[in-house]
């Protein structure tokens, strides 16, 4: 697995991350089976969030692998805050009260990292920069970033905060793509010119923040997986040609796919299968040509200018 370094921090984590929001109804040695395949192969960065699983993904994760120090020591571990029932909430007492349920249910005593789950149009970052403050002097976490925040949202915080923000997770993958279609279109009158995102790919390459790629196997928003779907003919025709060709399945490809970007984003694969994460965790030795990755974007229904 190649190794990556998360934003301006000194985290060097594997370039593939497994997302644990499916863990709440695995057993504990099913658990146990992914978490441990996860790390032989490389993939490091655990990533949580409060609401998985009603906070059940954290325990079960903790109790799988009879959280300790040494065990603590070999793995990043990642959580996010903010969603609540039927509202946002990026109050200070909100954040400092996640975390510390997350530090409960997890069985450590630091986070690595802690996002802010989706953005809050109430938010006071006075407050989360107390909030991420305090975290930060206490040990509870030493790094922070956000989740689907566009660029101004970011400079809204960052006006606040003593700490760097080094992610900002996003959806991405070869189907769902505004974040790049955008800069293929510019000045053009048509829906692909659309700027959704305020150039947030561009934004975060100048401000040395890593894009974490969730649902890279989605089309639309929740969907479901175009790879092996008889929906898209085209692009899984090509993602098959490739597989074949490099030696790995088509999962692996799309996940080359996004890898090949000069941006270094990092995939969140919420695969509970070990197999399946296995064969995935392959594209990580597959470099695709220039040539190789355009003609999967257009196999995905993109044209060019």
């Amino acid at each position: 697995m190649n190794i990556i370094k998360l934003g301006t921090s000194n985290l060097e984590v594997g370039e593939i991350s497994l997302g644990c929001m499916r863990m709440s109804g695995l057993s504990k040695q099913e658990a146990r089976n992914v978490i441990e395949n996860a790390l032989e192969h490389g993939v490091n960065l655990f990533d949580h969030a409060d609401i998985y699983g009603g906070g059940k993904s954290e325990e079960v994760f903790a109790d799988a692998i009879n959280m300790n120090v040494d065990v603590r020591e070999k793995m990043v571990l990642q959580s996010k805050c903010g969603i609540r029932k039927g509202f946002f909430d990026f109050s200070k007492q909100h954040i400092i009260r996640s975390v510390e349920g997350s530090l409960k249910r997890l069985n450590t005593d630091y986070l690595d990292i802690l996002l802010l789950h989706r953005p809050d149009t109430l938010v006071e970052p006075e407050q989360v920069a107390e909030a991420f403050a305090e975290l930060k002097d206490s040990g509870k976490v030493k790094y922070f970033g956000v989740s689907n925040q566009n660029p101004m949202q970011i400079e809204l915080l960052k006006k606040y905060l003593d700490q760097d923000l080094i992610i900002n997770q996003l959806q991405l993958s070869l189907m769902h793509t505004p974040m790049i279609d955008a800069g293929f279109n510019v000045n053009m009158v048509h829906d692909k010119a659309v700027d959704y995102d305020n150039s947030i790919l561009d934004y975060s390459r100048l401000n040395d923040m890593t894009i974490q790629a969730w649902s890279p196997f989605q089309y639309g928003m929740f969907k479901g997986v175009f790879v092996g779907n008889e929906q898209f003919p085209e692009v899984n025709a090509k993602l098959d040609e490739l597989a074949d060709k490099k030696g790995v399945t088509a999962s692996a490809i799309a996940i080359a796919w996004i890898l090949r970007h000069p941006a270094k984003i990092q995939p969140i694969v919420g695969t509970m299968n070990p197999k399946r994460l296995a064969d995935i965790a392959k594209a990580s030795d597959v470099k695709l040509t220039r040539e190789e990755w355009y003609e999967l974007y257009r196999a995905a229904g993109n044209s060019l200018p």
